[in-house]
């Protein structure tokens, strides 16, 4: 269940300012006497990590300066890219298996399955079984990208460090038995590091040259590396920005906030203090269509009868929870 994290001793942030200063003030788990070995855990690096993602934002840089050179049926497929890329984690890894909030027929669920694989933010499996820990367990020390840590921290930091240890021993007690009878789920994770380099880097890459006759180099750096970088920030906004900046209309207890920008970029998933209060919820928003193109996709996909049994909150539940433990904001 979301809210506070009652059981670690600890309330959420009262609002984006305090969530700054315990970053600046280097708290690694909230209060200083938390842990003994919170400094050790907090400088365990992987210099791995770090070197990959500072290599693949410096190509992400780069490749601004090819957009002016490029076709523009190129720029369009790194959009329409960024799109397959978005829906793979959104309606895939995010709504379809880790909340089960609607049901896919196989056909919707090996389209998503690559589509996720094209986002290379691991395989399904974890991917879920990582944000399930990260709902159970709010903002503690088994939240795998634990905000009270920092804005860094939740953003990109998370994945430039070991696990802490509670992230590891609360996920391996998570019930994950829909996600291990799932033979989609299964099959990608058994061939993932081969679906990524088709999906994120190969297909993205050969399409442009092949069809249009875009150059290798542009059609890398355009449809792979920066659509690849765009795509990752876009979903780590909502694990940073979306639980530090913006309103709390049905639950100011927790962190997760209503962030307009997030949405965008994250192609409706930045009503967070919504989410948070109503995980279920297949729109994950209580206003549906309105700039929701992930609720857009699934509704089409019920439509061609590939999707059912969409789980909704009722208008009587959002208003009881809103009066209740809303911050009275719109």
């Amino acid at each position: 269940m979301p809210g506070p994290a009652t059981d670690a001793g600890k309330v959420p942030f009262c609002d984006a300012k305090e969530e700054v200063r315990a970053e600046l003030e280097g708290l690694a788990y909230g209060d200083r006497q938390e842990r003994p070995g919170a400094r050790e855990q907090r400088l365990n690096i992987v210099w791995r990590n770090v070197v990959l993602m500072s290599l693949l934002h410096l190509g992400a840089v780069y490749s601004l300066v090819l957009i002016p050179k490029a076709k523009p049926l190129t720029l369009l497929w790194a959009y329409f890219c960024f799109l397959l890329t978005a829906l793979g984690v959104t309606a895939g890894a995010h709504r379809l298996w880790s909340h089960r909030s609607y049901k896919a027929k196989l056909p919707l669920r090996i389209f998503l399955a690559a589509a996720n694989s094209m986002a290379f933010q691991n395989d399904i499996f974890e991917w879920a079984r990582d944000h399930r820990a990260h709902h159970k367990y709010s903002e503690t020390d088994a939240d795998p990208h634990n905000a009270r840590r920092g804005f860094f921290f939740s953003h990109i930091g998370w994945l430039l460090v070991r696990k802490h240890p509670d992230v590891i021993e609360k996920g391996r007690k998570l019930d994950v038995t829909d996600l291990l009878a799932d033979p989609v789920v299964q099959f990608q994770r058994k061939y993932y590091k081969i679906t990524v380099v088709l999906m994120c880097f190969l297909f993205p890459t050969v399409v442009p040259w092949y069809i249009w006759g875009e150059s290798l180099w542009n059609s890398y750096f355009l449809a792979a590396i920066l659509r690849y970088t765009i795509s990752l920030n876009g979903t780590w906004l909502v694990n940073s920005a979306a639980h530090m900046y913006g309103n709390r209309p049905y639950d100011k207890h927790v962190s997760p906030r209503q962030n307009p920008l997030v949405t965008l970029g994250a192609i409706g998933e930045g009503f967070h203090n919504y989410h948070h209060t109503f995980p279920f919820d297949y729109s994950a928003s209580e206003f549906g269509l309105n700039f929701n193109p992930t609720t857009w996709f699934i509704d089409f996909m019920c439509l061609l009868g590939l999707a059912t049994d969409r789980k909704r909150a009722t208008k009587a539940m959002i208003e009881a929870r809103k009066a209740k433990t809303g911050d009275g904001s719109a």
